[in-house]
């Protein structure tokens, strides 16, 4: 039994300690909002955090993260609230099939809490994730708009 520590709650799983991430998530912890897309690392879908860092769990394997603290998009928003990058995501309207969207919001929220006011290069460079509806746009805006400072990120219907 591996002891993982998932959302801020301890889990223990009988899997192989070289099993994906993702699949520990998503079929043994029934933690759907983590998706598969590529399984080779690239399109993001599958974006969580370890320690804080944004991770591609579908090639991290579970041994990987034994003692470390993995937050999924579940874990993200608190008790009363959604998370500020979860209420810019609606203001700007940034989903449209929604599927790669927890990832983006996943790498969103890892950069902004490493660096609170990111430059438009900045946010190029982590927010590498893939959107086949095209809302990169869209992203960028929202995470302008946090950035800046507005709250909830404003957006095109305000906040």
């Amino acid at each position: 039994m591996l002891k993982l520590n998932i959302n801020g709650r301890p889990h223990q799983v009988d899997v192989e300690a070289d099993t994906p991430l993702l699949w520990v998530l998503r079929d043994q912890l029934q933690l759907l909002g983590t998706k598969y897309g590529c399984g080779v690392g690239e399109c993001g879908a599958c974006t969580v955090h370890v320690d804080g860092e944004a991770t591609r769990s579908c090639i991290t394997p579970v041994s990987a993260v034994l003692g470390k603290k993995v937050r999924t998009i579940e874990g993200l928003a608190g008790k009363k609230a959604l998370h500020p990058v979860q209420r810019a995501w609606i203001a700007h309207e940034v989903p449209q099939c929604g599927y790669c969207q927890p990832g983006m919001i996943m790498a969103a929220a890892a950069l902004l809490e490493k660096n609170p006011k990111p430059s438009a290069a900045q946010i190029d460079a982590a927010m590498d994730n893939l959107c086949r509806c095209g809302t990169h746009q869209r992203v960028r805006e929202a995470m302008a708009a946090l950035a800046s400072g507005e709250p909830s990120g404003g957006g095109r219907h305000g906040s």
